[in-house]
């Protein structure tokens, strides 16, 4: 028994072979780490590419940002549903509110901590930087030699592109749930599409794109493989339903996606709304994404210099890099998916021409009669270093570029004194009239002590009353004579508030005996109703 006890310890105080550092343990390591390693190489890359955008001014890049922000902060305070009484003449009234950013606004909360404003540009960088990983991750999956190259040039491919990815709103994590799908769909992983359908659906009301994207690869596999599989487009459908149904806000939710969708689809110009609802001339698409043609081009050329057939893979990325094409020349707002897209779309097209130029010369260390590889170079190297010279250059144009546009932003204190004004004069829960419907998200972020006419979009009020919204209209333009005869009778707001390019409208109302004005600055009038 004591000799046995007497090994014991000898043999711990003997070194363990296993405790041996070891070559092949050291390159498993490497292999083990190298995903890791590129991928926060990446991520501080993004973000500090979209931080050089972002904060080029202490503004906000867009107003709809200090809505989703506010909104955020009312859900960390009060629950996760709260009561919504702010545009009670709208489709967004108290009774029928629904919250088609949901998800949305709930990641925003961890940024609602602090100034809110600081918050809101911190979230438009890390959501932007965690879409580009997510491009990355789907090239690497599918074997594309420089994808960490591939995925840098979404920061070269289009300024508009880096300016909308700059803004507080639920895009840029929209584009990483559509990458997430293709994802899902190249690597045959398609069960999980239907919970990726179903959450989609609580975060944004662009849902219908994962089907369409669906429905894009059931196509491009039937025209390159002659083969039906339908299953990505069912999961897809089946989460997309369950999402509908199974809703905080059900039947609200269907109810409003349907009224709100149905005027962008049937009549665009038919009223005034947000200049993303527009399309880009030429001119402007070549100024402001000539990377994102080129590489769709690119792409394209690469098709035809390729002996091979072109698979159901890169098929997918033509088709929908087209799609996002067409529709950007209808909505500006599509320029968050196009340049991506091609950018994925020749990133596949390019990959079996590339794979030679990705060759390895090993360094081999032999090791116990065993060797392993640790080292690679020459062709490998050769080429990123020529794609570098060319994507570096491209970066900082299009960051340039980037932080230009987002430095003619709207001073983000627009407004704040004015609103300051009402919380400290205007009755708590009394209705503003306003002249512009886009002021709503500024106002609501200084003020929600007060509702307010319309905001967010000027259809939810035509949908709510078409009569009240072609009056709200006539007034603020100037066309109506005494507004005051309108403004508290048939609107029930007791005061009014305009910025100052709304001559007419002041013109009338500065004439109108009903009209008092009680404060100016210069942003802003305030009037309040006497009759």
């Amino acid at each position: 028994m004591m000799d046995r006890i007497d090994r014991a310890v000898r043999d711990d105080r003997q070194p363990s072979m296993r405790t041996k550092p070891s070559i092949s343990g050291l390159i498993e390591n490497l292999r083990l780490n190298s995903w890791a390693i590129s991928a926060a190489l990446l991520i501080v890359a993004f973000l500090a590419g979209m931080a050089a955008v972002q904060y080029a001014t202490p503004n906000m890049p867009d107003n709809d940002g200090f809505y989703h922000i506010r909104f955020a902060e009312l859900m960390r305070e009060e629950s996760l549903k709260p009561e919504f009484p702010w545009l009670p003449l709208t489709i967004l009234n108290s009774r029928e509110f629904s919250d088609h950013h949901f998800l949305f606004h709930v990641a925003l909360i961890p940024f609602t901590f602090g100034d809110l404003r600081l918050g809101a540009k911190l979230a438009a960088v890390l959501f932007a930087s965690i879409a580009f990983l997510c491009v990355w991750i789907l090239l690497r999956s599918q074997k594309v030699p420089f994808a960490m190259l591939w995925s840098l040039g979404l920061l070269a491919v289009s300024e508009a592109f880096l300016y909308r990815m700059s803004i507080t709103r639920a895009q840029s994590l929209s584009l990483a749930v559509l990458v997430i799908g293709l994802y899902l769909m190249f690597t045959q992983r398609y069960r999980w599409l239907m919970p990726l359908a179903f959450f989609y659906v609580w975060f944004y009301d662009a849902f219908p794109l994962l089907f369409i994207q669906a429905g894009i690869f059931l196509l491009a596999t039937w025209m390159m493989d002659r083969k039906i599989d339908a299953r990505p487009l069912i999961y897809v459908g089946v989460g997309t339903l369950l999402g509908l149904v199974i809703n905080p806000y059900f039947p609200d939710n269907i109810i409003f996606f349907l009224r709100h969708l149905a005027p962008k689809l049937a009549e665009t110009t038919s009223v005034s709304v947000g200049n993303e609802w527009y399309p880009y001339n030429t001119k402007q698409i070549m100024e402001n994404s000539p990377l994102a043609l080129a590489a769709f081009l690119s792409g394209t050329l690469a098709l035809g210099l390729n002996d091979k057939r072109m698979d159901a893979k890169v098929a997918t990325g033509f088709i929908s890099a087209i799609f996002f094409g067409i529709l950007l020349f209808q909505s500006r707002r599509f320029i968050e998916y196009f340049p991506p897209y091609s950018l994925i779309f020749a990133a596949l097209a390019w990959t079996p021409l590339m794979g030679s130029l990705a060759e390895r010369v090993t360094f081999r260390v032999r090791w116990k009669e065993r060797h392993y590889q640790v080292a690679s170079t020459t062709k490998g190297w050769i080429a990123t270093g020529i794609l570098l010279l060319f994507l570096l250059p491209g970066i900082g144009i299009t960051l340039d570029g980037a932080r230009s546009s987002i430095r003619g932003s709207k001073p983000y204190t627009l407004y704040s004194e004015a609103s300051r004004w009402l919380v400290e004069n205007a009755p708590a829960g009394s209705l503003v009239f306003q002249s512009d419907w886009d002021d709503f998200p500024r106002l609501f972020y200084y003020n929600t002590q007060n509702s307010y006419l319309i905001g967010l979009d000027p259809t939810y009020m035509q949908l709510y009353d078409d009569d009240l919204y072609d009056l709200w209209v006539k007034i603020t333009r100037g066309d109506v004579e005494r507004p005051s005869e309108y403004i508290y009778p048939r609107f029930g707001a007791r005061y009014v508030m305009t910025d100052l390019k709304h001559g007419d409208f002041i013109l009338r109302a500065d004439k109108d005996p009903g009209l008092v004005e009680v404060y100016r600055d210069r942003e802003a009038v305030i009037y309040q109703a006497t009759e």
